[in-house]
């Protein structure tokens, strides 16, 4: 069964404290903002690491591809 969107936000934001988290996608590439506190001070590549690491094998087996924009609050804020 492929994942919806609902259940990668929901692997992501219970191991990554989100002040915004939505996600979209037809069941195998999905596409997502999230907004955390722990991304200050990192570059992207580390933020998308720290995702990575929260999905773990689910990368490998359920999620053919993930894109991302990773923000801090304050990043968010000033997009918005």
């Amino acid at each position: 069964m492929l994942p919806t969107p609902e259940d990668i936000r929901a692997y992501i934001a219970a191991g990554l404290a989100c002040e915004h988290l939505e996600v979209t996608g037809d069941g195998s590439h999905f596409e997502a903002v999230i907004v955390s506190e722990a991304f200050a001070g990192k570059r992207p590549i580390a933020r998308h690491q720290l995702v990575y690491s929260v999905l773990g094998d689910r990368m490998k087996q359920e999620i053919h591809a993930l894109s991302m924009r990773t923000l801090t609050p304050a990043e968010f804020k000033a997009n918005s």
